[in-house]
């Protein structure tokens, strides 16, 4: 991060005070630098070895960006370490990813451009046994651009 750029969220001590931020943003996380290593890492993982990721030559002088763009998936999948800066609950002993309601890729990222997570608490409600289900509303944000890289409506499971 440069000097200008904070990273903010959202920090409370419990799930009660954090039904008091339904409707309202969470916040946004630091960036995180999309690199080629980081892609091909990604390829290599899940057996997605397009040209368009993992070729920088062919992607260069063939594709429609002008260069290697980052998965879909790979973006969606930093959401992870960017929810950790957005919200934090300090009673909170178990946080699971229960899924994702709306997923979309609404521009591609280029190999070496820089993303982060802007949350909105969208709901939560109480799950029987103990704990809350809650939805984020998301936008992983990509840095010079007007359109995010990714929308998303996210599903949590938190327990006390």
């Amino acid at each position: 991060m440069t000097s200008t750029e904070t990273t903010t969220g959202t920090h409370v001590a419990d799930l009660a005070e954090l039904a008091a931020h339904v409707g309202e943003p969470l916040g946004l996380s630091s960036w995180i630098t999309i690199g080629q290593g980081r892609i091909d890492t990604f390829a290599d993982a899940t057996d997605d070895h397009q040209w368009i990721h993992v070729d920088p030559d062919r992607a260069a002088a063939e594709s429609p960006f002008g260069g290697p763009i980052a998965h879909g998936y790979l973006t969606l999948s930093l959401i992870i370490p960017m929810w950790y800066e957005v919200l934090k609950v300090d009673s909170v002993t178990l946080a699971l990813n229960y899924g994702i309601n709306k997923v979309r890729f609404t521009n591609p990222v280029p190999a070496g451009g820089r993303v982060r997570l802007d949350a909105t608490l969208a709901s939560l409600d109480e799950l029987p046994g103990g704990g809350v289900q809650i939805v984020v509303d998301g936008k992983i944000e990509l840095e010079g651009s007007d359109r995010p890289a990714v929308v998303v409506e996210a599903v949590y499971r938190l327990y006390e």
